[in-house]
């Protein structure tokens, strides 16, 4: 659920007459995987090991006596490895929840589905590392969105547990999958579904928007649908990136981040912006779901830039001879 990384920019082509973009050096986290005995709660079984085998050898006469015996059933492998998993977890949380499956991950953080103990309602946590300090940003950003926000198209904050090195933010779990699943399986949109989509992802924009909220990594891998049914709603999720000022702050930002498909020109240039960047990348997102391609698609990270920068893109080829002008205008505003 939104746990992918976002990527910091490098250095922009040195022939783009602006202002360029410095490269941002970021830290990257440990190479040490601290989940990596975390397992999928409803995964395939794993293989069991060879303990058994070991004590046997280590007692054969002990080993004799037990064959004239029907032999026990050997514990579940994946039930054990369930019990590993939730140990990783603080007591607290699991005194509430059961944890059911790991859904998704990311440098800093893990998303897992679990059930409430009292309720039997699903959940998502998301759990972040915060012993450092990207993880602790990241943290931070987003309980300041989640904290403020509650709306129908934004994911929606239940409660948060809080240790020395994580955070366990426990959030209302989408099951319908990324909007990016839906334009792979599909190709593209109809015009009509497509108005259906963006409406519900303008609504929850416009509410951020007036919360001096700024997402800055807006994209269809960000958006969930909250059931697998062709009438869910869309959610915005993974604020990790997110800037939020008060009212009266100053409403300009300098930060070079996002993801380089759905960044916008004044990002890239580093100069100061406003919530307007979201909007842009609502046009980057408008023009996949109609066509099922990206408007600005380069190997090549400095080519990439350029095709930003220049506003490069077209509405030839397959199927844009058959979408309208309004939704072609729609793109372009």
């Amino acid at each position: 659920m939104g746990c992918r990384n976002s990527k910091v920019l490098p250095e922009p082509p040195g022939d783009v007459q602006l202002d360029l973009v410095k490269k941002v050096d970021t830290p990257q986290p440990p190479q040490t995987d601290v989940y990596k005995h975390f397992i999928r709660g409803d995964c395939a079984q794993s293989k069991m090991d060879g303990a058994g085998d070991k004590a046997r050898a280590a007692h054969p006469t002990q080993d004799r006596t037990a064959s004239a015996q029907p032999p026990a059933e050997p514990p579940d492998p994946q039930r054990r490895k369930v019990a590993k998993y939730r140990a990783k977890f603080d007591p607290r949380v699991t005194a509430k929840y059961d944890i059911k499956a790991l859904i998704g991950r990311g440098s800093f953080s893990r998303v897992v589905r679990v059930e409430h103990k009292s309720t039997r309602q699903p959940y998502a946590i998301k759990m972040i590392e915060t012993r450092y300090r990207e993880g602790r940003e990241v943290c931070e950003s987003e309980l300041c969105v989640l904290r403020r926000v509650r709306h129908a198209n934004i994911i929606q904050l239940m409660e948060v547990f809080e240790t020395a090195e994580r955070v366990y933010m426990v959030m209302e779990l989408a099951t319908g999958g990324e909007l990016f699943d839906r334009i792979i399986a599909r190709g593209s949109f109809t015009e009509r579904d497509a108005t259906r989509v963006l409406q519900m992802v303008l609504d929850g924009l416009k509410y951020l928007h007036t919360l001096g909220i700024t997402h800055r990594d807006l994209k269809p891998e960000n958006l969930l649908y909250y059931h697998p049914g062709a009438d869910s709603k869309i959610i915005i999720t993974d604020f990790g990136l997110a800037s939020s000022r008060k009212k009266g702050d100053e409403c300009l930002m300098k930060t070079t981040c996002g993801t380089p498909e759905y960044i916008a020109p004044e990002i890239l240039v580093r100069k100061p912006y406003t919530n307007a960047v979201d909007m842009w990348a609502l046009g980057v997102i408008s023009y996949i779901l109609l066509s099922g391609t990206m408007p600005f698609e380069d190997d090549n990270r400095m080519r990439l830039y350029r095709q930003i920068l220049k506003g490069k893109y077209s509405f030839s080829g397959e199927p844009w001879p058959s979408v309208s002008n309004l939704a072609k205008d729609f793109v372009e505003r």
